[in-house]
């Protein structure tokens, strides 16, 4: 792991392995939830803009990956198959657009979009617009023509109006300490989940459901297909068999969850970890042992210049438990009566 993946590491350990250096730091723990109560309270008063759409925010309390892109993904084909133009907007983390707001198209690179951008419009097809300033971004979704719009990770980006709050969660990680900024994971205190309009927990690094509220949404993501990463080409599930050793790369909030599905899946790896939103080069993959190697989708958009015709991508898909979809039509249902 490189430096800056040893840091997030030390970090992760403490919060979720309950280190006690961090509760030195629990003075700053007060000033963070102080100003981040009176930050929300003046945004949301005085500040927040609506833009004349529905807008649906997927974000999460806490840092690190919860696997909001499949969900965000799972949404937008749902909305997609009622007939409605979709959006999305992303702040576009590392990207490096020759200008903000910046549409994602056809001939947008990894770098220029961002990781988690470029693989949601290569999923979907929606229009996909990124910028720090999340109302300009909508702005420009609505002058296209959208019906709706999807906030990627925008729960604390208060200035825009949102219509519906989705929070997800980690079940394998949870809330760690349950303690917000320095010296605990959270964005925000626990009870913020309480305001939300839906709560989804992303069970699938676990073997069983682990015992959250009733009203709280399970959420697995299962493995869909394989593709080449130099040319995008499927490949079924099978094409590595069970007990093959492989190469796996993962730049992600959470590697561990892509891990224990490639091992799900039968397979052994030798893990290489780097961290999340990582710029890779080719040095990246100098191993020594010649084996396949494999990445999350989120990845394959950045690897895709300079990737062997034998690398491989994991797709997956969101499947959320079944009751949760009526609730969601519901709430559409009263957005868009006519449809």
């Amino acid at each position: 792991m490189g430096h800056s993946a040893d840091r997030d590491a030390k970090w992760t350990s403490a919060w979720y392995g309950n280190k006690r250096w961090v509760y030195a730091l629990l003075p700053l723990e007060g000033l963070f939830r102080l100003v981040a109560y009176w930050r929300r309270a003046f945004i949301v008063r005085w500040r927040q803009v609506n833009v004349g759409v529905p807008v649906i925010v997927v974000g999460n309390i806490s840092v690190g990956g919860t696997g909001k892109t499949p969900l965000i993904i799972a949404l937008v084909n749902r909305l997609q198959a009622r007939g409605l133009k979709v959006g999305v907007i992303s702040r576009g983390y590392g990207s490096a657009a020759p200008q903000y707001p910046y549409v994602i198209s056809e001939s947008s690179s990894a770098r220029e979009a961002g990781d988690e951008p470029l693989s949601i419009w290569r999923a979907t097809g929606c229009a996909v617009c990124i910028d720090a300033d999340r109302v300009a971004a909508a702005r420009i979704l609505k002058s296209a023509g959208c019906d709706v719009l999807l906030s990627d990770d925008g729960l604390q980006h208060y200035r825009l109006g949102r219509t519906l709050e989705i929070a997800v969660i980690d079940a394998a990680r949870g809330f760690g300490n349950a303690h917000c900024l320095p010296v605990g994971p959270l964005r925000e205190p626990h009870s913020r989940l309480a305001s939300v309009d839906f709560v989804v927990v992303n069970q699938t690094s676990l073997e069983g459901d682990t015992a959250y509220p009733r009203h709280y949404y399970n959420m697995r993501l299962e493995p869909k297909h394989w593709f080449r990463v130099k040319d995008l080409s499927r490949l079924p599930l099978d094409y590595l068999a069970r007990g093959s050793h492989v190469h796996a790369v993962a730049g992600i909030g959470n590697p561990d969850r892509f891990f224990a599905t490639l091992s799900k899946l039968g397979l052994v790896s030798e893990c290489h970890i780097y961290r999340d939103h990582h710029t890779f080069t080719r040095d990246n993959f100098q191993f020594r042992q010649s084996l396949p190697v494999v990445m999350t989708s989120k990845d394959a958009v950045k690897c895709q210049s300079f990737a062997e015709p034998e690398w491989l991508a994991l797709e997956v898909d969101a499947v959320l438990e079944k009751r949760f979809w009526p609730k969601f039509e519901h709430q559409l249902d009263a957005l868009f009566p006519f449809e």
